[in-house]
């Protein structure tokens, strides 16, 4: 089997190509070929299965060369993170959206349909957000990321009616805990709180305790991208978008499953200086149920401990006691 990543240097991507290459198998199948995608390469092992391949996705010629050789199973997972897409218009254009349908084109041509995973976005909603959400909400996003998110879920369940293309985007909440780095991310504070407090280090939260957001850890994100590349296609219908099962939290929640780890006296190097703009956009979410996609074996962290526990894996060592005690207040606002 031949898989390309793309992206395959960023957060989620590394987390997958571990993955793939310690599993070995996708569908039951061997993987011969993993060919990674990214505009820098760097430590990864030397595994006689990788393929690097060092460019844009944007660069169509390169695409041509890496699917010269055919394909099977594409994870598409590069974007220009929303903040960065909005200040820099022509970059997110080029990279979200053309790139992405330049990808689309060359994958119908393949002989054989290859199966695409494409990480799509929560941003697709935007920030108008109903007081309880479902799979079946509206899409209104106001922000170029998630506009041409939306046009690439589009432009994939066309070509997956038409039978070119089996796609499968699969829309993502706030990933953690990402490398505390400068990333074009306007919700890195979702990672920046978790980092801060797992290290003991002072840190001001630029949302309220009460801003709720939607949260997922980076190794269930994995997890529910492996999950959906191996589902039969029967079993999708008609459906080729799909919304996550996620985490509807708090922060305080989150703070509190943080000091159930690490200490309770590190509740005091938080302190809290809400952005009224910033809670808007990311600190106002409602619960979110997702019935349909649990059915198909899609999964969130499980609770605000489950979370904490995949996202920063602290050692046994560091666990206090009774750290999986939590009531019903600690777990998801997910229903179905």
């Amino acid at each position: 089997m031949r898989i390309l990543v793309t992206g395959a240097n960023g957060f989620i991507g590394r987390v997958l190509v571990q993955r793939l290459l310690t599993t070995g198998v996708l569908s039951g199948k061997p993987i011969s070929t993993l060919i990674l995608l990214d505009k820098e390469l760097s430590d990864f092992p030397e595994d006689n299965r990788l393929r690097r391949s060092v460019g844009s996705v944007s660069d169509a010629a390169l695409l041509r060369r890496i699917l010269a050789d055919g394909i099977d199973v594409v994870f598409h997972l590069v974007s220009v993170p929303g903040g960065a897409a909005e200040q820099h218009y022509a970059q997110g254009y080029e990279v979200n959206l053309q790139a992405s349908l330049e990808l689309l084109e060359q994958l119908r041509q393949q002989p054989a349909i290859p199966k695409l995973i494409y990480a799509s976005s929560v941003a697709v909603y935007g920030p108008s957000l109903a007081g309880r959400m479902d799979e079946t909400a509206r899409t209104h996003p106001e922000m170029s990321y998630g506009s041409h998110k939306l046009m690439v879920e589009v432009a994939l369940n066309d070509l997956a009616r038409r039978g070119e293309v089996d796609g499968r985007a699969v829309r993502l909440p706030g990933i953690v805990a990402r490398p505390r780095a400068a990333n074009g991310l306007r919700s890195a504070f979702m990672s920046d709180l978790l980092h801060a407090f797992a290290a003991g280090e002072p840190y001001c939260c630029p949302v309220s305790p009460q801003a709720t957001a939607w949260w997922m850890s980076a190794r269930c994100c994995v997890d529910n991208l492996v999950h959906m590349a191996q589902v039969d296609k029967s079993a999708l219908g008609d459906q080729h978008v799909w919304q996550l099962p996620l985490l509807h939290l708090s922060i305080a929640q989150v703070i509190d499953a943080l000091a159930a780890v690490y200490g309770e006296h590190r509740r005091e190097l938080i302190t809290f200086a809400p952005d009224e703009s910033l809670e808007a956009l990311f600190g106002r979410f409602p619960a979110m149920s997702a019935p349909k996609a649990r059915a198909l074996g899609l999964r969130h962290d499980g609770s605000a401990a489950g979370l904490v526990r995949n996202a920063l894996n602290p050692s046994a060592r560091t666990r206090r006691a009774g750290v999986a005690n939590y009531s019903a207040g600690d777990l998801a606002h997910e229903t179905d």
